[in-house]
C-alpha cells in the first residue's frame, strides 16, 4: 500500500470496534501465575499503545523494526549506546546543535571520538580510520540543508564494517527513505513532522537489522527513555495527516524559496540541492522533492532584526514541521551549544536564517514576506 494509505491504517482496533485504537495507561499488566509471562509485563518494557505507534513507524519507512523514544535526543542516545570506548564516529559538521553537544560534551566521558567534516559527502576509506565504527549524518544538513549521497555513504560504511545513521527529521519517510538506500538506521525526531502541531515531544528509531534492533530494544529497557502511552496515542493520531501536511509545507517552500532567490533583499537561499549541481542530482535521485525546511540571507543595506518584526504569520521559535510556519536564527537558538568555531566552519552565520513552512494560505505566506523585506531596508 502507499504510504498515505498506510499512515491512516491502525494496527489494532479494540474489542468493541473502534476505529481509533485505545490508550493504555496502565503501567504494569497481569501476568500468567504458573508461567510468570505474559505479551505486556511493565511499561517501561513494552506497552500496548507504544507498541502501536511503533509498528506505524516501522511502517512508514517499510523497515522490520520500529522504535520510539521520549525525545529526539532519546533516540539519538540509544543510537550512540551501541558504541564501545574507543570507538570512533564520522559527522557532517552542519549537524543539529543537540547532536554536536552529545559528541562535545557525553562522548570525552564514554571514552568516544567524534570527527567531524566539511563535506562527509566527499570523504574515502583513507578519511576511516580502525577505530571508525560509524557514520552519522542529515541528509539534508541543518541548517545549511547540504546533502549527502546514502547509496555511497553505506558501501563505504560496510566495506569499513561501520554502520551509517541517517538522521531523516527534515525528509521523513514521506519524502525520502534512507534504509531503502543500504543504512543501517534512521534516526528522527517525532517532534517535528510526525508529530507536526508543536505539542508534543518524541523520537523514533526504525532499522531492518536484527541484532541492532535488540540493542536498541536493550537501550529503551535500560536507559527508560520511552515514549509514554497518551503521547504515542497522540502521535499515532497525528501520523494520520502526515503525507497530506507535508505535501503542503513542501509546496509552500517551494513557491517561497522561488519568491526568496529572485528578491533583492535576500542575498542567499540554502534549500536541500542547492549547493552544487552534484548534490542536486544526489538529492533528487534519493529524495522526492526539498521538504518544507530551508534558510536564506539577507544582502547588505537590510536589517535583520526589522525584517522579523514586520512578519506577523511565522513564530519566531526553534523547532520545525509544525503546521504553523516557524522562524529561528540558528546560531543563537538551535545551535547555540557550538562553539564559533564549528559554526564558522558548518557555515552557520549570524544572519542565517532557517525557516520551516507551515500549510498557510500561500498568498499570505508571500505577501507577509514581501512587506517584510521591505521593511526591512535601511
Amino acid at each position: 500500500m502507499h504510504i498515505d494509505t498506510r499512515a491512516i491504517l491502525a494496527p489494532r482496533k479494540s474489542e468493541f470496534g473502534a476505529v481509533v485504537p485505545p490508550v493504555h495507561l496502565s503501567s504494569t499488566f497481569e501476568l500468567d501465575i504458573d508461567s510468570v509471562s505474559g505479551d505486556y509485563a511493565y511499561q517501561r518494557g513494552s506497552n500496548p499503545s507504544r507498541a502501536d505507534l511503533e509498528s506505524v513507524i516501522a511502517s512508514l519507512e517499510e523497515a522490520k523494526y520500529g522504535f520510539a523514544f521520549a525525545t529526539g535526543m532519546a533516540a539519538v542516545s540509544s543510537v550512540f549506546s551501541l558504541l564501545s570506548p574507543g570507538d570512533e564516529v564520522l559527522f557532517s559538521s552542519n549537524v543539529y546543535g543537540g547532536t554536536f553537544r552529545y559528541v562535545e560534551k557525553i562522548f570525552p566521558r564514554a571514552g568516544l571520538t567524534g570527527t567531524f567534516f566539511d563535506d562527509l559527502g566527499s570523504i574515502t576509506s583513507e578519511d576511516l580510520s580502525e577505530n571508525t565504527r560509524m557514520i552519522f549524518v542529515e541528509s539534508p544538513g541543518n541548517p545549511t540543508l547540504r546533502v549527502v549521497d546514502i547509496e555511497r555513504l553505506a558501501k563505504l560504511a560496510h566495506a569499513h564494517g561501520a554502520l551509517l545513521v541517517i538522521d531523516n527529521t527534515f525528509m521523513t519517510a514521506v519524502l525520502q527513505r534512507p534504509l531503502d538506500f543500504g543504512a543501517d538506521l534512521v534516526v528522527q525526531s517525532a517532534t517535528k513532522f510526525l508529530g507536526g502541531h508543536s505539542d508534543l515531544l518524541a523520537g523514533a528509531v526504525t532499522t531492518n537489522d536484527d541484532e541492532l534492533a535488540e540493542n536498541i530494544r536493550l537501550s529503551q529497557k535500560v536507559f527508560g527513555g520511552v515514549l509514554e502511552p497518551l503521547t504515542s496515542f497522540r502521535l499515532l493520531q497525528a501520523i494520520k495527516t502526515l503525507p497530506l501536511r507535508i505535501a503542503r509545507q513542501q509546496e509552500n517552500a517551494e513557491k517561497l524559496v522561488a519568491f526568496l532567490s529572485d528578491h533583492p533583499a535576500v542575498q542567499t537561499v540554502l534549500s536541500a540541492g542547492s549547493f552544487s549541481d552534484a548534490e542536486r542530482e544526489v538529492h533528487e535521485r534519493q529524495a522526492k522533492g526539498i521538504g518544507a525546511v530551508f534558510s536564506f540571507e539577507l544582502a547588505q543595506g537590510y536589517d535583520l532584526k526589522k525584517f522579523l518584526h514586520a512578519l506577523e504569520i511565522p513564530s519566531f521559535a526553534v523547532s520545525l514541521g509544525g503546521v504553523e510556519s516557524l522562524l529561528s536564527i540558528p546560531a543563537t537558538m538551535s545551535h547555540d551549544g557550538m562553539t564559533q568555531a564549528a559554526r564558522d566552519r558548518a557555515g552557520i552565520t549570524d544572519g542565517l536564517v532557517r525557516f520551516s513552512a507551515g500549510i498557510e494560505n500561500i498568498d499570505d505566506l508571500l505577501a507577509d514576506f514581501a512587506k517584510a523585506l521591505d521593511a526591512a531596508q535601511k
